[in-house]
């Protein structure tokens, strides 16, 4: 298989999962906010962003599809409003604020994936642009 659709198809995983992760999270948000109870103590503001953020994940999904370069700024945005939210639930949890360690676990993963999603598609936009190899 040529660079061209090795690219192409990990350009297509990325934007699946990206689309797949917020639809998923947009789900789970809903279900908590309308009244079902996840099994640990919810912090409401967090699922809020969350829910928020899940929305943006389907829409950067999107961007991804129809323009890597651009989808490659929506994931890093998200990383890093992700890692600012991580950075403030964790500082509340070891203030004494009732933030669940799942609410941090599922934070760390949130800012994992979107950093995989966001060197996932910087790579692909860079092998996919011929001018930018050769300038280097």
């Amino acid at each position: 298989m040529d660079r061209s659709r090795r690219m192409k198809r990990i350009h297509v995983v990325l934007v699946l999962v990206a689309t797949m992760f917020g639809i998923a999270t947009v789900i789970a948000g809903v279900r908590v906010l309308a009244g079902s109870y996840p099994g640990y103590t919810v912090f409401r503001p967090l699922l809020i962003y969350n829910t928020a953020m899940g929305m943006a994940y389907v829409v950067a999904g999107v961007v991804a599809w129809r323009n890597v370069e651009r989808g490659k700024y929506a994931a890093a945005a998200i990383f890093a409003l992700n890692f600012l939210a991580l950075g403030t639930v964790g500082y509340l949890h070891v203030a004494g604020s009732a933030i669940a360690l799942d609410s941090i676990r599922a934070m760390i993963f949130r800012t994992i994936v979107w950093l995989v999603l966001f060197l996932g598609l910087a790579l692909v936009s860079r092998k996919s642009n011929p001018t930018t190899e050769q300038e280097a």
